[in-house]
């Protein structure tokens, strides 16, 4: 006898994802559907206004994601009117997203994917002297005594002794799946609290750049954070001068101490608790690098230039397609090859003017919603009709996965060399073959290197930004075609970047100065969206197929390998009633 179970909300903290998982007789998924149940409206919203505004509004398609949807909506604008970024405003740009990948990527691996395999509870049973002796064993991380575990210890069992976990409720405690021992328990439930306190320094360095933290500030041409130094003129102790800036987005040698010091804390953690976390962890699940797969096709757009976003050469991440787990080639990407990159809706809730089996390239795309769903609330969708509010992305009609192990495979099958030795070390250190990268538990992994790679990257760019100064370029704008009146009639183009997440892009069409179509194609829905009409899968889907669960009631095993793509929902779903008050509000208890 067979059975359907359903994993909805899926998220720890946010996004409306419902997995249906098909169960055949053995408690094994022979099927899963992947849908995003709310729906986004904010490429309605942009249409009929100035193209420089968008990234404002195009940046609240999430608030977890926080900058990127603003940096790939200027280049969108930026791509379509042919405007180049000076020296400065790339490198901060930069620096932005190497800070939202850190500090992502951190949160993630904590926050939201560590407690699928950390046993909470069981670290009230750890030996603190035993569990600082692992730590120590693992880094050089200088919290790491007996006192401190057993302060995080005493901390934990007032929660449990209250009756109530807190940020640590509604977890599967006790689950078998669990292989973690008590000690490693305890200290990873200390560095979680640790991450917490951690990530509230390193945003100041967006603070800095971009006036706040959540959604900093952008300019289509550069950045807003003008530099106050002034290095003809010294100051105290013959360093630079610096003069009025104390704004939010002027940058003067306090700001640039900032961020250095967030650039150090940033790299001090990756190094001394992250990437050892990760690798003792894993060591306990090595069974997962034998599942959770996906489609074996990977898709990047590139990001990280060093001379802007039309030289894809001077990219830290390159552009491309890995296709069948063959690294021996990389096929290139035409963004504008209406061929290539295409959305489909045979499966989602919408309506194309040429068909729902056809695919439309994003400069051709249609946002017409039509829904034909159940009447909520439902126990099951129909999987086999229109299922979610997500659309169905692919590249020459293949399904392809974006992320943290799209990105290392394009790295190492490009032969950066920092990656080919970390992902050396990290299946050596595990005693795992190539082919565990290709996993749920590679996945994960690929996330750690990915962020050692960008935390190093990150004071290089910092460098650069420095000498620029000290050589007196200043210059963090580009004026050139900021007025309206200098705009083709039309023009188009697309904005793209490697969101922690994936592949991002933003398609704009501009008409008579105006926005006269807008898409937005985001990494969870490459990863999360439905099937197409040939019924092939996309990842996630792909991904779960196989899974045995041990309880049905508690299917940690579908929140591991969907946790490990870290899902970001809210990237692909909105919703309001047409006087823009919102329609419902979700409590999980």
């Amino acid at each position: 006898m067979t059975q359907t179970i359903v994993v909805d909300p899926i998220t720890r903290i946010e996004g409306h994802l419902r997995i249906e998982a098909e169960m055949d007789a053995d408690n094994r998924i022979s099927r899963a559907s992947s849908a995003g149940t709310m729906v986004r409206g904010i490429e309605i919203i942009l249409r009929g206004r100035d193209p420089r505004e968008a990234w404002a509004f195009a940046q609240r398609i999430c608030g977890v994601c926080t900058l990127v949807h603003g940096i790939a909506s200027v280049r969108a604008v930026e791509n379509a009117l042919k405007i180049e970024v000076p020296s400065n405003a790339q490198l901060i740009r930069n620096m932005m997203i190497g800070a939202q990948y850190i500090h992502d990527h951190v949160m993630h691996f904590y926050h939201l994917h560590a407690l699928d395999w950390v046993d909470v509870v069981s670290a009230l049973k750890a030996d603190p002297k035993a569990t600082s002796a692992l730590a120590q064993s693992l880094s050089g991380y200088a919290k790491s005594s007996p006192g401190y575990f057993s302060d995080v210890q005493k901390k934990l069992k007032g929660f449990v002794d209250a009756g109530q976990l807190g940020i640590f409720a509604n977890g599967y405690w006790g689950h078998p799946a669990y292989k973690l021992p008590p000690e490693a328990n305890l200290m990873a439930v200390a560095h979680y609290l640790d991450a917490l306190a951690w990530q509230r320094d390193v945003v100041k360095l967006h603070a800095v750049f971009g006036g706040k933290n959540p959604h900093p500030m952008f300019l289509v041409g550069g950045v807003p954070c003008a530099i106050s130094i002034d290095p003809n003129h010294p100051g105290q102790g013959n360093g630079p001068h610096f003069h009025g800036g104390n704004s939010g987005t002027a940058l003067n040698v306090v700001g640039l101490q900032t961020v250095q010091n967030a650039i150090n804390q940033m790299r001090s953690f990756v190094d001394q608790v992250y990437v050892p976390d990760t690798l003792a962890i894993a060591g306990f699940y090595k069974d997962w690098a034998k599942q959770g797969e996906g489609v074996g096709n990977f898709l990047t757009f590139g990001d990280f230039p060093a001379k802007g976003m039309s030289d894809p050469s001077s990219y830290l991440i390159p552009s491309g397609v890995i296709l069948d787990r063959d690294l021996s080639k990389i096929h290139p990407i035409d963004m504008d090859a209406e061929g290539e990159i295409q959305e489909f809706v045979s499966h989602a809730w919408y309506d194309y003017s040429v068909g729902k089996e056809k695919g439309l390239h994003p400069y051709k795309g249609e946002t017409k919603l039509d829904y034909t769903g159940p009447k909520p609330p439902y126990d099951h969708l129909d999987v086999d009709k229109e299922y979610s509010w997500l659309k169905s992305p692919r590249w020459k009609g293949k399904a392809v996965e974006v992320g943290p192990l799209a990105r290392v495979l394009m790295l190492y099958a490009s032969g950066h060399e920092q990656t080919r030795e970390l992902v050396g070390m990290t299946l050596k250190k595990l005693d795992v073959p190539v082919q565990a990268l290709y996993s749920t538990l590679g996945r994960t992994a690929a996330r750690t290197l990915e962020t050692k790679i960008v935390a190093d990257a990150m004071q290089g760019w910092y460098d650069q930004l420095v000498a620029n100064i000290k050589a007196g370029d200043v210059k963090t704008f580009n004026e050139t075609k900021w007025d309206p009146s200098t705009w083709p009639s039309h023009a188009q183009g697309v904005g793209v970047m490697e969101a922690p997440r994936g592949a991002l892009s933003h398609w704009i069409v501009i008409k008579d100065q105006k926005i006269d179509n807008y898409q937005a194609i985001v990494p969870s829905t490459w990863n999360a969206g439905p099937r197409d009409a040939q019924g092939n899968q996309g990842p996630y889907e792909a991904a779960l197929k196989g899974h045995q669960l041990h309880d049905v009631k508690q299917p940690i095993e579908i929140l591991r390998t969907i946790h490990s793509f870290d899902p970001c929902i809210a990237c692909a779903v909105h919703v309001t009633d047409p006087n823009g008050e919102e329609l419902v509000q979700v409590k999980v208890v």
